[in-house]
């Protein structure tokens, strides 16, 4: 009698098993092991979709655990330059001046890119040779003549800090160039450029050292 009933619990847990299983071809039934089955991982080929993240493992979606994708914060990317921190106010600017510019040397390739970036972004204001007389420099207003002595003796800081926040007419360029090539526009400004004289660099030394006082109140 006993092993007639074991056979009977047995051939119950097996036609529960069978009819579970064939149900819906389309889905896989109960786990057994949920935490092993569905990695907290985003899997390779895994649907992305936001509306059904979900931390029940039991339902659809159970194997896309919240996550945003995002870079843990604080981080860089390889190869990314750190971020730009100085504020965007008159003592953010003044100190931009002791900002160095990362990029000491571009190749030739390199150089024809941030001549091909400075054309697209800022030739059509500035002119092709800096000289404030591109396309739309009648239409915009004042536009800086990157030529003159003024711009010459500008440390790259400086100028990196009025193309990332925007200054006078011109707008803000950091979400259309990226950190690295924003520096290598600057550069290219350089090539642009002819020496300044020495009036514009004596007058260049006393306005660096009252941004430096001023710094230091």
């Amino acid at each position: 009698m006993k092993r007639l009933t074991n056979f009977w619990a047995i051939a119950l847990t097996v036609t529960v098993v069978l009819a579970a299983s064939c149900s819906d071809k389309r889905k896989p039934g109960t786990v057994y092991m949920p935490d092993m089955a569905y990695s907290r991982t985003i899997e390779t080929y895994a649907e992305l979709d936001s509306a059904t993240f979900t931390s029940d493992v039991n339902n659809k979606g159970g194997n896309r655990i919240f996550f945003n994708e995002m870079p843990p914060v604080g981080t860089i990317k390889r190869g990314e330059l750190f971020p730009y921190t100085l504020p965007n106010d008159s003592v953010g600017y003044a100190m931009s001046a002791a900002v160095t510019n990362p990029i000491e040397f571009m190749t030739g390739a390199e150089l024809g890119e941030a001549g091909r970036l400075y054309n697209i972004n800022c030739g059509i204001c500035h002119g092709e040779k800096g000289q404030a007389n591109g396309p739309l420099s009648t239409k915009v207003g004042a536009i800086a003549n990157l030529t003159l002595d003024m711009y010459k003796v500008m440390k790259d800081g400086t100028m990196f800090h009025s193309v990332t926040y925007g200054k006078g007419n011109m707008g803000s360029y950091a979400s259309q160039l990226n950190r690295q090539q924003r520096w290598m526009v600057i550069k290219y400004v350089r090539t642009l450029q002819g020496p300044a004289t020495a009036t514009a660099d004596s007058t260049s030394t006393g306005k660096a050292a009252d941004s430096a006082a001023v710094v230091k109140k």
